[in-house]
Formats: C-alpha cells, structure tokens, sequence
C-alpha cells in the first residue's frame, strides 16, 4: 500500500474515532461483568484495580469461593490500600455444605452491601459472584438492588462463570472469555504467580 492511501485510511479512521470520543459525554461508574468459560476473568478485573490504584482511586474487592489460599492480587493490592474481604469457605465444591456455603456468602455479602454503598470508593470488584447468584446463596433481586442503588460515580466490576441474563442486562460492558486452549486440560498444573 501507498503512503497517500494508508494516510487516507488512517485519516479517516481518525475522524471515526474521533466522532466516537465526541459523542460520549456521560460521565458516571458503570458495571462490567467478565464471564465465560475462558481463563482470565479475575485477572482481568484485578488488572482493572490495579490501573484504578495507579489513578489514585480507591478500591475495594470481595472474593466469593476463593478462601483464604494464597492470592497474589491480594498481596499486592493491600499494600496499596485496596480493603479485602474472603468468603471464609472457599471453594464450594471443597465444602459440599449448602446451608454453611450459604452462610458464609451471606456473611461475606454484608461487607459487599456495604462497598456497594460507600461513596468513597471509586471501584468495587465482586470477585466470582456469578456461583452464589446460580447456586442460590445470594438472592438475584439483593445484588441487583444493590447495583442500582450504589453510587452514581461508582463502578463494579462481577466476574464469574454463567452470569445471570439480568446482571448482564444491567451491566454496561460485558466481556465473554473464550477458551482455545488451556494448559490445564494436557496436565499442567496451575501454577502460583501466573494461574493463582
């Protein structure tokens, strides 16, 4: 290709883009959901609050079936005032206890209520929430309630696998992870630092 027509091309490229930016003037917190059967939701939030520390916001994160194994995101983002809260339990499938698993998210979704409320924070990560909505430990209609009720500059960030078709209505972005190809399904076993 020619410089005058990649020029062109990337002029009006430009001018979409350009349009784009343009025409976004609501300026509020939204909701993002990351979803799917593909690796990388957690990540992707924790990445998300790591460049929102790197702003200067605040952050506040609550972890649902994750326990209290060690956390790499955990480790680092305290130092960088980022509170965290751990549903005591873990991972659900370890307990094979409905009412204790119940309880535990419940305990834990106080703290949640609670972040959800707090104007002070710039951003809330409700880390794997999709489990305790589809297993029935948290009530849809509490969390939704929760969402619209926060406040207005706030945004959250729900990750898990098979999110409700009523979280992802109310979210303003949703991403779907994919999977192509895992190391984990030819036998490798995750690894700290780069799985967990």
């Amino acid at each position: 290709m020619n410089e005058d027509r990649h020029q062109q091309r990337q002029q009006r490229l430009k001018e979409q883009v350009d349009a784009r930016i343009a025409s976004a003037t609501d300026v509020r917190g939204i909701v993002m959901v990351f979803t799917g059967n593909g690796k990388g939701k957690t990540t992707a939030a924790f990445g998300t609050a790591l460049r929102a520390c790197g702003h200067g916001k605040r952050v506040g994160a609550i972890q649902f079936i994750k326990g209290e194994w060690p956390n790499g995101e955990r480790n680092i983002l305290e130092q960088h005032g980022v509170e965290f809260q751990v549903m005591s339990t873990g991972f659900t499938w370890e307990t094979q206890n409905r009412q204790a698993d119940t309880d535990a998210c419940l305990e834990v979704w106080q703290h949640a209520k609670r972040m959800l409320a707090d104007s002070s924070l710039d951003l809330v990560i409700l880390d794997e929430i999709t489990y305790m909505v589809s297993m029935d430990y948290l009530p849809l209609e509490a969390l939704l309630t929760a969402l619209r009720q926060r406040p207005s500059q706030q945004s959250v960030i729900i990750t898990g696998l098979g999110c409700h078709r009523s979280i992802t209505e109310l979210a303003d972005t949703v991403t779907e992870m994919r999977p192509v190809k895992h190391a984990f399904d030819t036998g490798i076993q995750a690894q700290q630092g780069i799985d967990w």
